[in-house]
């Protein structure tokens, strides 16, 4: 019997700690397993009780370099500190921690508590030097092993990727052949399925436009499975907005063999604890790059093409000045438009009811400080109208040859999706047929079986009719394969494009769409000196020209009264009130700038803008209201008062000018003598006065 054991150890329970890496490890590697179970026969050899012999196992297959999800451990390390423990059993250090941080943390509470730890070595007690020391080899060495191991085994997996050996799970769409080289998938409906994907993105210009096209057209898309029970095989679904990214993003379909794409990342969570996540490499951080390796559904020109439109589309990138694919905003150059001043990209703002009233704004150094006013404020109709009737310009000399291929897409379009179809029915069929050999090839008299494959049999045929019922539906509703006479519709109806242009059939986001593969980007520029904007064009084909409109007045500016007018106001107005000015001009037989007859609103907003004085109508021997008030001491109120009661007369010479009040001395002494008559008027003038 050891001598480092005491009853004192024996009192306290024993911890058996069984953990293997991975759970391939705990399926595969049952003798490590086996043996880890094995130590509680070895703790009752030591004198611990069956009883007090506990089984830690919740950790099987959870790696030892990290104490997150290890439960066990965190509870063998609690237990532990609080001197609940006699003993701790693993087979090797390995088993408790392969973290150096876990393991000298484990091996002081050890040390503290008195607490053991037995491996298939030996026993150890932590508080002893030398046991500490050997203990703290053993972690040094685990952890060193895990190191070496794990850069041998990348460094053959980097020196067989070099090579563009290295097999690694393939996206949908390719496969490995019997001689282990990267081919296209042998199914035809799978292929058909990745082509048409990378086609529509093509089309549409956005992640989002596959995804919808799918959807409108009924279109499934494969996925294989990998590990479990679908090993291999293919399931067919909808197709969601990520997988259209990762399709495009995955430079294997341009046939370029990579490694090292994505990458480990330890980050810190806000407990504290050590988390790995997986995150991407840039290019030219992978580790290996073989273009060429293999068949291609695309070429690389068009890989990059595909992603820097993606990058273009994310209208919150940092690096993104301009947002690429359309919209449905009536505003025809959204997202194309970059600010002379400035360098920004140029926003849109919709105002009247519905946002039917689109401007182009950009207001960043406003924004920032740097200026008082917006840098651009432009309606959106000048800049577009000027725009369209330079597209239409240049593309009038093609326009039946482009009449012609928009034809041939189309029928190309819809023949591929009715391949798509054509290929689900096939599949259906087989599948079918297959039920079909199946029940076939069963022993009738075994009812039970014989009775499940006729059901299958019989749902598969029900897939087949209703595979071929939304086939048919499809293609009635969808299929647009021209006759000779409709190919003669588009060609008429071609040489007329500026009328399709504009026609309120043709939605928004076409006409932008078709505004893209013709220009590149427009930089606007406001000269407020000369009242025009200039749009600096940048063609695709790299040609530039500048197209200048004239923007309109201010509203204020726009409605002048001539000079000859205003100078007739300005002479009417010396000796006549605005009500007789306007009767003046009307009689005169004058009109406004828009044509209307004269109002008394239009003479007050010239007098108003030119700074023409009113005339005067009060007499030499006539005071306001306010002065009679300040002569007598008294409140305004009063006077009013004695107009209404008609105690003084009051004159208004156009119902819209001053009361004017005729106050000679005989008028003044008699209202004199009446405030001193009245109690009540003295007391308001002792305050007023006061």
């Amino acid at each position: 019997m050891n001598t480092k054991i005491s009853e004192q150890h024996r009192s306290k329970p024993a911890y058996v700690y069984v953990r293997q890496s991975s759970l391939a490890q705990v399926r595969h590697h049952q003798e490590s397993t086996e043996r880890q179970y094995a130590l509680k026969d070895k703790a009752i050899a030591l004198g611990w009780p069956e009883t007090s012999v506990k089984i830690m196992d919740r950790d099987l297959g959870i790696s030892g370099t990290r104490m997150t999800n290890r439960e066990d451990f965190k509870t063998l390390v609690a237990e532990v500190s609080m001197g609940n423990v006699g003993a701790v059993f693993a087979l090797e250090v390995s088993r408790l921690a392969r973290s150096n941080l876990d393991w000298h943390r484990l091996l002081e509470l050890c040390a503290l508590t008195q607490t053991l730890v037995i491996d298939d070595d030996g026993l150890y007690d932590a508080a002893d030097f030398n046991d500490g020391l050997l203990l703290t080899l053993k972690g040094a060495m685990a952890q060193a092993e895990l190191h070496f191991l794990r850069g041998r085994l990348l460094g053959g997996k980097l020196n067989k990727a070099q090579k563009g050996e290295l097999r690694f799970p393939l996206p949908v769409g390719l496969c490995y052949d019997d001689l282990g080289k990267i081919v296209l998938d042998p199914d035809e409906e799978i292929r058909g399925a990745v082509q048409m994907a990378f086609r529509l993105f093509r089309e549409t210009g956005s992640a989002y436009g596959v995804v919808r096209r799918f959807a409108e057209q009924g279109l499934r898309f494969p996925k294989r499975a990998y590990g479990g029970a679908w090993d291999g095989k293919v399931i067919w679904g909808h197709l969601s907005h990520a997988r259209v990214r990762l399709l495009l993003t995955n430079p294997t379909y341009a046939g370029i063999y990579t490694f090292g794409r994505y990458r480990y990342r330890t980050l810190i969570t806000p407990k504290g604890e050590v988390q790995k996540s997986i995150a991407s490499v840039p290019e030219t951080d992978w580790r290996v790059r073989i273009p060429g390796h293999h068949e291609a559904y695309i070429t690389e020109e068009q890989f990059e093409q595909n992603r820097q439109r993606l990058e273009r589309n994310q209208t919150n990138g940092k690096a993104t000045l301009l947002s690429g694919p359309a919209r449905e905003g009536l505003a025809l150059l959204q997202g194309m438009l970059v600010c002379a001043c400035c360098g920004r990209a140029v926003t849109v703002r919709y105002h009247g009811n519905g946002g039917i009233y689109p401007t182009y704004l950009c207001n960043w150094r406003r924004r920032d400080g740097l200026a008082t006013k917006d840098c651009i404020s432009v309606q959106a109709g000048l800049l577009d109208t000027a725009m369209a009737d330079a597209v239409l310009h240049a593309m009038k000399p093609a326009e039946l040859d482009l009449a012609m291929a928009a034809l041939d897409e189309l029928e190309q379009r819809d023949q591929g999706i009715m391949r798509q179809w054509n290929m689900r029915i096939e599949r259906a069929q087989y599948e079918a047929s297959l039920a079909e050999r199946r029940y076939q090839e069963c022993d009738p008299s075994n009812r039970l079986v014989a009775g499940s494959l006729e059901r299958r049999w019989n749902d598969a045929l029900q897939r087949v009719a209703e595979t071929q019922a939304e086939a048919s539906q499809f293609k009635g509703r969808n299929a647009r394969v021209a006759t000779p006479e409709q190919r003669a519709k588009v060609l008429a109806l071609a040489r007329d494009f500026p009328r399709l242009w504009r026609a309120p059939t043709t939605p928004a986001k076409e006409r932008k769409r078709m505004l893209r593969l013709l220009v590149r980007d427009i930089t606007v520029e406001k000269l407020a000196d000369r009242r025009q904007a200039v749009m600096h064009v940048r063609w695709q084909g790299g040609a530039c020209t500048d197209i200048t409109i004239d923007l309109p007045k201010p509203a204020a500016d726009a409605i002048r009264y001539p000079s000859d007018a205003v100078e007739h106001i300005r002479v009417l107005a010396q000796t006549m009130a605005d009500p007789y000015i306007v009767e003046e001009l009307n009689r005169e037989g004058r009109r406004s700038p828009t044509g209307k007859p004269y109002t008394l609103s239009m003479v007050k907003w010239v007098r108003y803008k030119y700074a023409i004085a009113r005339a005067s109508s009060q007499r030499p021997d006539e005071l306001s209201v306010k002065e009679v008030a300040l002569r007598l001491g008294i409140n305004v109120d009063v006077v009013y008062y004695w107009i209404v009661t008609g105690v003084i007369e009051a004159r208004q010479p156009d119902g819209h000018d001053r009361l004017w009040i005729t106050f000679d001395p005989a008028t003044e002494e008699e209202l004199r003598e009446r405030i001193l008559a009245s109690s009540h008027i003295r007391t308001q003038r002792v305050k007023i006065q006061l």
